[in-house]
């Protein structure tokens, strides 16, 4: 484990450890830092708006554990995101910052600038592309001058997607061209569901999809080259005979980060770009139906302000109950998990992509625990990585995805040895 230098006691702040999120990421922490390997033992506080909030996590965390130690060694720090003193006091005090305090498009930027301004490193679990997109076109070049790394969306999604799809390059025998990823989601006798704050930023994020577009347009980007033969497009609702189950685009982040990563890869280290087309399993015909008609009142409503407002007051009415205020019950996230599939096809070793249609084929899998799960631990691997591989990252800081920021590093291994299994498919 790198130093804590004396300016900079904590290792890791995790910023918004009371909320659903962070409640995971504080067990997920303290899991790690008491079997971390050789060296000096990771450092750690807890922040936020809410002492006693925070206290009760701390608590909660303690029994689940069976380490009671947390309730009393581990630093609470006052923080909230209208406060900026409170901002710059508790990044001061840490080397990397976690935080999962959303809807991101909210609350994130004041945390992303405080990080910057006070040189600490930034690791959070978006799934909004306007929000990640957007601090990295205003935030990029002042993280690069000062030093300090900020990595979006390093939960579920986009660290299965973004990671999955650099794992199948480096497996791939020749020039890897096109991806098809297909998500699979499995649960108990209970069912699943996801929570309101995931609820809130599609919700948010639906309704400014224009803003998306017209932020693009500034990168001034230049479209990535195909390489070798162009990816037909599905119809927009399909059988999936990968997964047996009807199938739709991915509507979260996957695409957006997946992209930014092919795009680094391109410009930053010369790589052919990937194109990429994420699906996500939704059951049988009912639940077709009820997507369609879900669906179709989702849609007129995120055109107006009242109907946003019904969306997100009445999440479980709206999502006939997919997403609730409260969230999965741990029944619910013990007995849930998911399967992500890629297809990838290309040129084997010697071809000549320009020429004819691709040659070869691979496929491989991502597979873990449920959704909340998954993103704790990757978040927290995130931040290992960035505290012991920080040689191995691009530049010398700035605004990344996963991907981007973490292919040279060990994380895929490390991941590997916590949450997700990536693996190579007969």
């Amino acid at each position: 484990m790198a130093a804590v230098t004396s300016s900079r006691p904590y290792h890791v702040i995790i910023f918004g450890a009371s909320g659903f999120s962070g409640q995971f990421v504080v067990e997920e922490v303290a899991r790690y830092a008491a079997g971390s390997p050789g060296g000096a033992p990771l450092k750690w506080a807890v922040a936020g708006r809410s002492r006693q909030r925070l206290e009760d996590v701390l608590k909660q965390a303690a029994g689940r554990l069976s380490m009671p130690e947390l309730r009393t060694d581990i630093e609470i720090i006052v923080a909230d995101v209208s406060i900026e003193e409170s901002l710059a006091l508790m990044c001061q005090q840490g080397v990397v910052i976690l935080n999962c305090v959303g809807p991101y498009r909210f609350y994130g930027e004041p945390v992303v600038k405080a990080c910057i301004t006070n040189g600490a490193h930034y690791i959070d679990i978006s799934g909004e592309p306007q929000f990640l997109e957007r601090m990295q076109l205003e935030y990029h070049t002042k993280a690069l001058d000062k030093g300090v790394y900020v990595i979006g969306s390093c939960g579920f999604d986009s660290i299965p997607a973004d990671l999955g799809i650099l794992y199948m390059q480096k497996q791939f025998k020749g020039t890897l061209t096109a991806v098809e990823s297909f998500l699979k989601f499995c649960c108990g006798p209970e069912g699943s569901s996801g929570h309101d704050a995931t609820w809130q930023s599609a919700v948010y994020g639906f309704a400014d999809s224009r803003s998306l577009q017209q932020l693009r347009k500034k990168f001034g980007h230049k479209p990535l080259p195909v390489v070798g033969a162009k990816v037909k497009q599905r119809s927009f609702l399909f059988f999936s005979k990968e997964i047996e189950q009807y199938t739709i685009p991915f509507m979260g982040s996957d695409r957006s980060v997946v992209k930014r990563t092919q795009r680094f890869l391109y410009e930053d280290e010369q790589q052919s770009p990937v194109q990429y087309s994420p699906f996500v399993g939704i059951g049988g015909l009912l639940s077709v139906v009820k997507l369609f008609c879900g669906g179709l009142v989702f849609w007129f409503m995120v055109k107006f302000s009242l109907g946003r407002k019904l969306l997100t007051r009445f999440p479980s009415f709206f999502s006939c109950g997919m997403f609730t205020k409260s969230g999965p019950t741990m029944k619910q996230i013990e007995d849930s998990s998911f399967s992500m599939t890629f297809y990838g096809e290309g040129y084997s070793e010697g071809s000549d992509p320009t020429q004819g249609r691709p040659n070869a084929k691979i496929c491989t899998q991502v597979i873990g625990a449920d959704g909340y799960l998954i993103t704790a631990s990757a978040m927290v691997q995130g931040a290992v990585t960035v505290l012991n591989e920080l040689h191995s990252l691009p530049r010398r800081g700035g605004v990344y995805t996963p991907g981007a920021a973490f292919y040279k590093t060990s994380i895929i291994e490390r991941l590997n040895n916590h949450s997700l299994m990536f693996s190579v498919k007969n």
